[in-house]
């Protein structure tokens, strides 16, 4: 049968939609996403402010309506930082249902990194033993220590890109000391990370989330390389080094008229690649993939092995 999947995430809402066998196997119909920016203006305050509020819920009630052109039988809607860790999520929570008779179910931070090393999982045959998956999402990051059959430390941030501009207010272009000043607040929140990497030595860190997206596409578009992304793709570190040093040196003005990055992004790739650059230099990881499967991918191995009913 045909089941969507709405993954409503700080700065975008993401729908997948795909024909699902249980038990044998998936063919995805539709892989979308909007910018809704949830987060914006609120987060100080713990609270999702009134702008985009109204945002989320006329987006979500878009993607149900493409969900529908594309005859879903089921639609799963999950959500995540934003809506957890604001006082008015249940509130939006609540306006969702009665617009639309939806329940979304908003995870809580250590299943929202179970579900996106399943996604992992599905995007990738075989995984280097072990492995660093890194999500930044605009509320929270998620780290997770995995083998090849099994999660062996997971961990869930308030360390999202657009809390961090909130937090920090940085100027335009970034300064060395804020930068710094940047550092030291990764250095001291990633404690309990920087303790289980000493305990499982990772070589390979796994990226899957729209910075890691944009990184990637940024990168093909300074080699001409117009071939589509794909669900996978394997980052030089020379091409990565090159590319934040002129992201870090740039207003963003400048990185909108960069090529392969979507405007949206213009204001948080560059504490995403500082928070990127941070984790695999201090922790000397030598590879960097990107997973185009993430989050919504997870539920969907869910659907498939029948974990969630259809």
């Amino acid at each position: 049968m045909t089941a969507a999947i709405i993954d409503c995430g700080t700065n975008t809402f993401n729908l997948l939609v795909a024909d699902i066998q249980v038990n044998e196997g998936y063919k995805i119909l539709l892989n979308t996403k909007k910018s809704v920016k949830l987060g914006e203006g609120g987060m100080p305050d713990n609270k999702i402010a009134k702008k985009p509020f109204e945002r989320g819920i006329k987006t979500f009630i878009e993607l149900v309506k493409i969900a529908k052109k594309y005859k879903a039988e089921s639609i799963h809607a999950f959500a995540t930082s934003a809506v957890r860790s604001t006082l008015n999520g249940p509130e939006f929570v609540k306006k969702i249902q009665e617009k639309t008779g939806i329940i979304i179910q908003v995870l809580n931070g250590d299943t929202e990194a179970q579900y996106i090393y399943k996604g992992v999982r599905l995007s990738l045959d075989n995984l280097p033993q072990p492995i660093l998956i890194m999500d930044i999402g605009g509320g929270s990051t998620e780290f997770i220590i995995a083998s090849e059959d099994q999660v062996l430390w997971k961990r869930s941030f308030d360390l999202g890109a657009s809390r961090l501009i909130q937090q920090f207010q940085p100027s335009d272009p970034l300064t060395p000391e804020q930068e710094k000043n940047l550092k030291e607040h990764f250095r001291d929140m990633l404690k309990p990370l920087n303790t289980q990497l000493k305990k499982h030595q990772v070589d390979t860190l796994i990226g899957c989330s729209g910075s890691f997206e944009s990184l990637a596409d940024m990168i093909k578009a300074e080699k001409n390389d117009n071939q589509p992304l794909g669900d996978i793709y394997n980052f030089d570190y020379g091409d990565f080094k090159n590319l934040h040093q002129k992201l870090i040196a740039s207003t963003e003005a400048e990185r909108k008229a960069m090529p392969g990055l979507v405007e949206y992004r213009a204001d948080t790739i560059v504490f995403a690649s500082i928070f990127i650059r941070f984790v695999k230099k201090r922790h000397k990881i030598k590879n960097m993939t990107y997973s185009g499967f993430a989050l919504k991918e997870g539920v969907l191995a869910d659907l498939i092995s029948g974990r969630i009913a259809l």
